[in-house]
């Protein structure tokens, strides 16, 4: 409650602050905003990381490809700054500012605004859902992160080795490898959680324990969060296929198109799981109700035995003067041999009958 509290609280002083303005809505970060450049063509390549957002516009009007890549949007003065430079609408800028966006494409005359969900796992085990924006021109790509750390080593690998087609290919096919790597980011997270799903399916199977429904429970948390993030980035990646901005080489579509392939295959995962999960629940209550039924018949059997032994108990237990057997030498024995002898015939019977 209270860190919807805080969310709904940095909502409203946004909408206060009215249309088009840069306001960071996340969690609070101190961190300092990290700026990396990598330039490259297909002969050259440079990295470095720069201090000042002002070191990266002289590379807006050069001919090689260029990605500078920002860790870190709680710092609204270095969007503005870049958005000015770069001619980018400050609706867009607001967007990349609030870190709750949901997946979305938005195409301008001279550049493209794209807002995915980068998923993975954090130290503590819990899948995180991080947002990235990108900005698409014409000789470059503009990328947004809320914290340093991403997926996108492999692509910084492959331009810096020049592996592949990438150094000889523009900006649209730098935006292709980004989001691409986004979405098989998504396969690594899927198999170690199809992996904790069959584990989880067979503690369920041997043994019934509390620990398991809070463990279906929080899956099920984490599907909610992984449709949220993968369902939306369909239409982005078909948007690039079935109408394609201008921005967009003819070669680089096709590309786009075995991006598309694999989100549905990470949707079509997602399904599955959810049905799985919801399998495992109703297998949990199932073995919970056959437990109870197993302890309930324990419970009626013994009753069943003791009910007759109770009766003859019972009735030897008044206290009638005039009792024949009370006076009689064996009646004691006689009782005790009555009781013994109906026990085991209800007890035989019971198994006779299978019931035992």
């Amino acid at each position: 409650m209270a860190k919807q509290a805080k969310k709904t609280k940095k909502i409203s002083k946004k909408k206060a602050l009215g249309p088009a303005s840069v306001v960071y809505i996340g969690k609070k970060k101190t961190a300092e905003v990290g700026i990396t450049i990598i330039d490259y063509n297909e002969n050259e390549f440079q990295k470095k990381e720069v201090k000042k957002v002002e070191e990266c516009f002289p590379f807006k009007e050069k001919d090689s490809i260029t990605w500078i890549n920002i860790d870190g949007v709680h710092n609204t003065d270095i969007i503005e700054k870049i958005g000015e430079y770069f001619g980018i609408h400050p609706l867009i800028l607001e967007d990349i500012g609030d870190t709750t966006q949901r997946p979305k494409v938005e195409d301008f005359d001279d550049y493209i605004f794209i807002a995915i969900k980068m998923l993975y796992y954090n130290s503590k085990g819990e899948i995180q859902a991080e947002q990235v924006s990108l900005i698409l021109g014409k000789n470059y790509v503009i990328s947004f992160q809320e914290t340093k750390g991403d997926v996108f080593d492999p692509v910084r690998e492959r331009i810096e080795k020049a592996k592949g087609r990438i150094r000889k290919m523009g900006s649209d096919y730098l935006l292709y490898r980004l989001i691409d790597a986004a979405v098989d980011n998504c396969f690594a997270v899927l198999e170690k959680m199809g992996d904790e799903i069959e584990d989880l399916e067979e503690d369920i199977v041997e043994r019934v324990a509390p620990e398991s429904l809070h463990a279906i429970y929080d899956f099920k948390k984490d599907m909610i969060l992984l449709r949220r993030s993968i369902w939306p980035l369909r239409e982005v990646v078909n948007a690039f296929t079935r109408e394609a901005p201008a921005l967009i080489a003819e070669n680089t579509i096709i590309y786009f198109r075995d991006v598309y392939d694999h989100t549905i295959q990470v949707i079509d995962t997602v399904e599955t799981f959810r049905d799985m999960l919801s399998g495992l629940h109703d297998t949990y209550l199932s073995s919970i109700s056959n437990r109870m039924n197993e302890i309930m018949k324990v419970l009626t059997m013994f009753a069943s035995i003791f009910i007759p032994l109770t009766f003859i108990v019972g009735v030897y237990g008044m206290n009638f003067s005039f009792m024949p057997e009370l006076k009689w030498r064996w009646g004691y024995f006689t009782v005790w041999g009555l009781i013994i002898i109906v026990g085991v015939s209800t007890i035989f019977y019971f198994k006779r009958k299978k019931w035992l």
